[in-house]
């Protein structure tokens, strides 16, 4: 046994006789505590938590069996306090997310009789996209051959060194604002179109999956 060792086993010896005989009257049910914290480096035991050991991480002891009931660690700063919040916030998130997938999960199973039913209204959701692209499409090129007659008129009119006037060049922005707004739409419909072949796939699997468990 090594010097440090011998050293802190005094030192829980002695803090277990400082508690001896208030642990002899209440033989059985006790439920006085031992404390073992650091302080500058040694680590100090004893049946009181001082005010400058309330922060600091500590093992409390039950001083009748000597056997450890709680490990505490440091208290958490604000900052700290607050990442842990936004954690725990982020983790029942999380939680409910997989929840609502769960119930969808069972709501898909119990919808669909076969995996041709699942495919049908997703080949549904999937024209309805299509269809949408296609109009968005269009009104885009629309757009664009609009605003770009608009250009022309007011090309020519700075050509022949006459003004362009503000219903000319409000429609200008006006058209150019439309055609912004019809692109962004297109690029989400894209966007969605993209990704429910492989919704279609994650779906026949979870079904799969979830059908198999019913059938065991």
């Amino acid at each position: 046994m090594d010097t440090k060792t011998i050293i802190t086993a005094a030192v829980w010896a002695t803090a277990l006789l400082a508690c001896a005989p208030a642990t002899a009257q209440k033989a059985g049910g006790d439920t006085r505590r031992v404390y073992c914290w650091e302080e500058s480096g040694r680590k100090i035991c004893g049946d009181a938590l001082p005010a400058s050991a309330v922060d600091a991480p500590r093992t409390e002891f039950n001083a009748r069996t000597g056997l450890a009931r709680e490990q505490l660690g440091r208290a958490l700063s604000s900052a700290e306090r607050a990442v842990a919040a936004e954690a725990a916030r982020q983790a029942a998130l999380a939680a409910e997310a997989d929840t609502a997938r769960q119930r969808r999960d069972l709501a898909m199973v119990e919808s669909y009789a076969a995996e041709s039913d699942l495919e049908r209204a997703y080949g549904e959701r999937i024209t309805l996209v299509d269809e949408s692209v296609k109009t968005s499409q269009m009104g885009v090129a629309n757009l664009r051959a609009s605003l770009l007659s608009l250009l022309r008129q007011a090309a020519d009119l700075e050509l022949q060194q006459q003004p362009v006037r503000k219903p000319l060049a409000d429609n200008i922005l006006a058209q150019h604002a439309d055609l912004l707004r019809q692109q962004a739409i297109l690029q989400q419909q894209l966007a969605e179109r993209s990704t429910l072949d492989r919704d279609l796939q994650d779906a026949l699997a979870r079904y799969r999956e979830l059908k198999q468990l019913q059938a065991d």
